[in-house]
């Protein structure tokens, strides 16, 4: 298996997450039967490819952008952001490697003025509300059309025997090594720099197959391909093995940078076809395949631990005649076990149906399926056909902490310590002490309260019970009159995570 050797060599908590990541022998599984569970992923993806208000935006009026976004998300119960920070080989960051993009300036290359980073604004602005902020990469996409004019720095002009066109867009060839060389140079520079939780990509591997144009790959296929044993019928297992050499290599550079960052991928929601596979494995369905239209072969990614989510893009409704959102989404949780699994969900598709409720409820009934992801953020802004009040009033109506990745590490951090509570210019504040460090991810990350009445019972498995979860180490309490008792109880939760198991009480008058 992969990183199996690095165990020899890497000491410490790097070595033991190399070895995690290799065996995954700790099963993922979600057994909450409660209607709110504590732990679920909320997520939502801002695309940046086509948006134009943000060309148009000085860097304050995106900053103030930004932030009236950040606020409603953490309102409708959004605990992860997926910001699209490189849609063509290009960067919504500062970067050394690629150019600016011409959906953030209005032209590759232009820099902002004054010089503005947005993904390092959003990182701290996320990271403020206790939201993960997920950093989505476009691998192999240079051009979305023939017409974009690229910057005179961008590595298309320095290596153009680099790239493909197919249907207009500009690719890098997955073929070739010096593709995923480069991908993961920009990976590893986003990961060393930027206090991302996770790399994540979606369903652009090798591009969506148009009738009657065949993919340009003759030349690399003759050259790795064949040098590599490959027959001229087993081109299609060539392309997979090509993007699952992406996949695998993207996770080791993750990992030898920084093992605490995840790095997930969003497939398109059909793997394969029951029709198209011998052993009858594939869902009921009849659309384009991930394994065969677009060489992803992500059933091995999640299998050989490579990965460490999958959102599966199910966006379909429920009863659609091709690709019906109960056997699909069944059908992924049966595939599941050692990778945390979510659902990619269509708002204004979900929205139109009427499916939110039956949506919400399936997926929170099956045992693999660990939270939900909306597409796009903007129709929850919106507030389509009422999605973010559903969302605030039902489904996300208590906070939720993301399900730990305990296949990464499975310790828990150490108590808070000194808890107690004091007056203050802000008010009557909790306050404790914790270890923390921002090169350690074992040690506390963030903090849950918990608030309970005096004759109730400590429960720290229900969402009801949460008043807050904050990544400051105070809280500032209701006060009243100061003569109903009350016993809150904080915890500390690590970057994977793992939340300490009993946490430390403090019984106050409000």
């Amino acid at each position: 298996m992969l990183f199996k050797y690095f165990r020899f060599f890497v000491p410490g908590l790097l070595g033991l997450l190399l070895a995690c990541s290799t065996s995954r022998k700790t099963a993922v599984s979600y057994s909450e039967t409660a209607p709110y569970p504590k732990r679920e992923f909320r997520g939502a993806w801002i695309q940046t490819v086509h948006q134009p208000e943000y060309a148009n935006m000085t860097p304050q009026e995106m900053k103030r952008d930004f932030v009236r976004k950040l606020d409603a998300l953490q309102q409708y119960g959004i605990n992860a952001v997926i910001f699209q920070v490189r849609p063509e080989a290009d960067a919504f960051y500062q970067s050394d490697i690629e150019p600016y993009s011409r959906f953030f300036t209005g032209r590759q290359g232009q820099p902002p003025v004054p010089l503005f980073d947005p993904m390092a604004f959003l990182i701290d602005e996320c990271h403020k509300r206790n939201m993960e902020f997920h950093a989505w990469l476009n691998p192999y996409r240079v051009s979305t059309s023939g017409n974009t004019v690229l910057a005179d720095n961008h590595i298309y002009h320095l290596h153009p025997e680099w790239f493909v066109t197919y249907n207009k867009q500009i690719l890098f060839d997955p073929g070739l090594p010096q593709s995923r060389a480069f991908i993961c140079k920009v990976v590893r520079d986003i990961v060393s720099r930027y206090d991302v939780d996770a790399i994540h990509m979606d369903d652009y591997f090798y591009p969506y197959p148009v009738a009657g144009i065949p993919f340009p790959d003759d030349r690399s296929f003759r050259k790795y391909g064949i040098a590599q044993g490959y027959k001229p019928a087993q081109r299609a297992d060539w392309r997979r093995e090509n993007v699952n050499k992406l996949v695998r290599e993207i996770k080791r550079t993750i990992l030898l940078a920084k093992p605490w960052v995840r790095f997930g991928i969003s497939p398109f929601g059909i793997y394969r076809n029951q029709k198209n596979t011998p052993d009858k494995s594939g869902s009921k369905t009849n659309g384009l395949q991930n394994y065969d239209d677009l060489y992803a072969d992500v059933l091995k990614w999640m299998r050989e631990g490579w990965i460490d989510y999958t959102i599966p893009q199910v966006y379909w409704e429920i009863g659609h005649p091709a690709a019906d959102y109960i056997t699909l989404t069944e059908w992924w949780n049966r595939q599941a076990g050692h990778t945390h699994l979510y659902i990619g969900q269509d708002v204004a598709r979900t929205m139109k149906a009427a499916d939110l409720t039956r949506k919400m409820k399936y997926a929170r009934s099956l045992p693999q399926i660990g939270g939900n992801c909306f597409w796009p953020a903007n129709e929850l802004l919106w507030n389509t056909r009422g999605v973010a009040d559903s969302l605030k009033r039902n489904y996300h109506r208590y906070p939720a902490l993301i399900p730990a990745y305990t296949g990464l590490h499975d310790r828990t951090p150490k108590e808070v310590k000194k808890l107690g509570a004091e007056w203050t210019p802000e008010g009557y504040e909790l306050r404790w002490e914790a270890e923390q460090s921002l090169t350690n991810p074992e040690t506390a990350r963030y903090f849950v309260v918990y608030r309970f009445g005096q004759k109730e019972k400590t429960d720290l498995s229900r969402a009801e019970n949460i008043v807050a979860v904050t990544r400051d180490r105070k809280y500032l309490l209701p006060y009243k009159k100061g003569k109903i008792k009350y016993r809150y109880v904080v915890t500390a939760v690590d970057r994977f995570h793992n939340e300490s198991p009993k946490g430390k009480s403090k019984k106050v008058k409000l």
